[in-house]
């Protein structure tokens, strides 16, 4: 007997209806559309952006420090180059890279030519010197004997006066004859005429001795001269060290042939750094002797104060040197460098952060209020690395988006969200 037709059955699942839950989906989306449309237009925000990706700052009144970015490098203040005294072969007696001290002997010059003219000029002072002391000697001799032509003289003038002091008496006794006392008078005024001329001629020899006197120690004071220029180059044919520090570049390599006037390496004095700055050209008007720097070095800040500005423009920027003071010892020559050239600093002035913003002319912000940013009209005035002034359109407190404003399609309204 059949109870019933289940095993007849068969079970069929139910067909699962896909168009429902999309049309379910698109009506969702078009409900959240038209919310958010309805918000902004609320709002009157004109399109949205997310706040997050967005950069907003405050407006604040506080002292703005007009500065200029600049970088540049060690370099030392005091390197100085040095060079061959003369022409021969050099002998290097340092690396580069090695540390020396004021006075040490960095080459040593070997110049054939100057060792042998100066040898040939200190025989050439021998041989004067000698002459000269013959010379000495013979005008002592000629003294003498110019001395003893004058005693001579002053002998026979003796003998002339008592020869004719004798004749006097003896004519006044009718002793000799007229003859006789005429010839003693003849022989008083030769005899003093040979005593005056002698005196003379002792004199003008003396003169003359010492004449040539002179002149023979003035060769020699010459010829010294010469020996001692030539000693001078001779010695400076050891080259040594004018600063405490280490050699920096050698020009020449070992026992290379030079000239004279040839670089041959240079010094860089480690006590005495500065920096050089390269500054746009835009601002080199407003650059000035002795204002204040701030350099940075690695880790460390350190201020210092401009100490020379170049009168020319190389590729539009213009070379400025910034002396400072109290750094460590870890600098190095050419060792890169940043540095915020302080101009002047205003009191109790408006300012922003300065941001992309400022790329559409600094004329136009988006001051925010809430969730919606609206665009003002602004006046900006100076301008530093990390701030600008704004002169109106804006009040104390007030946040304005600094970010870029590329992508707001120059809206009224901006909906943040």
């Amino acid at each position: 007997m059949i109870k019933d037709t289940s095993a007849q059955d068969v079970q069929v699942k139910a067909a699962i209806n896909y168009k429902k839950y999309i049309i379910a989906s698109v009506i969702s989306l078009l409900i959240g559309f038209v919310c958010i449309q309805t918000l902004m237009a609320g709002n009157g925000a004109d399109t949205s952006i997310s706040r997050a990706k967005l950069q907003i700052a405050v407006v604040q009144v506080k002292t703005l420090i007009r500065d200029i970015a600049a970088s540049g490098k060690i370099v030392a203040a005091n390197a100085p180059q040095m060079y061959s005294p003369e022409r021969g072969f050099i002998d290097l007696k340092v690396k580069a890279g090695d540390t020396v001290k004021e006075g040490d002997t960095l080459a040593l010059l070997q110049s054939p030519e100057l060792t042998n003219e100066l040898k040939q000029q200190e025989s050439v002072l021998k041989r004067l010197e000698g002459e000269q002391q013959r010379q000495h000697l013979q005008a002592r001799r000629q003294t003498l004997a110019l001395n003893k032509t004058l005693d001579m003289a002053e002998v026979e003038l003796n003998a002339a006066k008592r020869e004719n002091r004798r004749a006097q008496l003896s004519i006044q006794k009718h002793l000799i004859s007229q003859i006789d006392l005429e010839k003693a008078v003849d022989d008083l005024s030769r005899a003093k005429l040979t005593y005056k001329h002698a005196q003379q001629e002792v004199s003008l020899a003396k003169d003359t001795l010492a004449f040539e006197s002179q002149a023979a120690k003035s060769d020699v004071t010459r010829q010294q001269l010469i020996v001692d220029d030539l000693n001078r180059k001779v010695s400076n044919l050891s080259i040594k060290a004018t600063v405490t520090g280490i050699v920096g570049n050698l020009l020449v390599q070992q026992k290379a042939a030079v000239t004279q006037s040839q670089p041959l390496m240079t010094l860089v004095d480690l006590s005495n750094f500065e920096a050089e700055l390269q500054v746009p050209e835009s601002y080199a008007n407003e650059l000035g002797l002795g204002m204040e720097v701030e350099l940075k070095l690695g880790s460390e800040t350190v201020m210092g104060v401009l100490s020379a500005i170049s009168p020319e423009v190389n590729n539009r920027e213009v070379t400025a040197r910034v002396r400072f003071d109290g750094v460590s010892n870890n600098i190095r020559q050419n060792q890169r460098l940043t540095a915020r050239i302080l101009l002047d600093n205003r009191q109790d002035i408006m300012q922003v952060k300065r941001g992309a913003f400022m790329q559409q002319g600094g004329i136009v912000a988006y001051k925010v209020e809430g969730n919606i940013a609206k665009r003002i009209p602004i006046t900006t005035g100076a301008t530093s690395i990390n701030a600008v002034e704004l002169l109106s359109g804006v009040k104390e407190n007030d946040e304005i988006i600094i970010s870029s404003y590329s992508d707001f399609k120059q809206a009224d309204t901006i909906l943040l969200n």
